[in-house]
């Protein structure tokens, strides 16, 4: 089984990854057909840069890399979630997890 990568004009997988060990969303990026088979030949991340337009392999430049320890599918085949132990922080602040910022309810626009 793998992504449905023709369901979206584009190619591009969303793609959530989590932390195996803490269960902490870490970031959301996306993948292609190539990056995914990378990932799966060097068990670590690779994704596609939208707004670079190349491949990404998570942590080339940093060292913050990201080993695989299980890719999951949703049941649309159109998303995966992939577990990971990461050799640092996810986001390129240096946080360990992209979503680091909360959003005050009463705030947002909500009623």
């Amino acid at each position: 089984m793998k992504p449905n990568f023709d369901k979206y004009p584009d190619g591009l997988v969303p793609t959530i990854v989590v932390d195996d060990k803490t269960q902490q969303v870490l970031m959301m990026a996306y993948m292609n057909a190539k990056s995914y088979q990378l990932s799966l030949d060097s068990k670590q991340t690779w994704f596609w840069s939208r707004s670079r337009q190349e491949l990404w392999h998570k942590g080339a430049t940093s060292g913050n890399t990201q080993d695989i320890v299980a890719i999951q599918i949703d049941c649309d085949e159109d998303t995966l979630l992939v577990r990971v132990n990461p050799a640092g922080p996810a986001c390129h602040t240096g946080h360990t997890s992209c979503f680091y910022r909360d959003i005050e309810l009463n705030s947002a626009g909500g009623k």
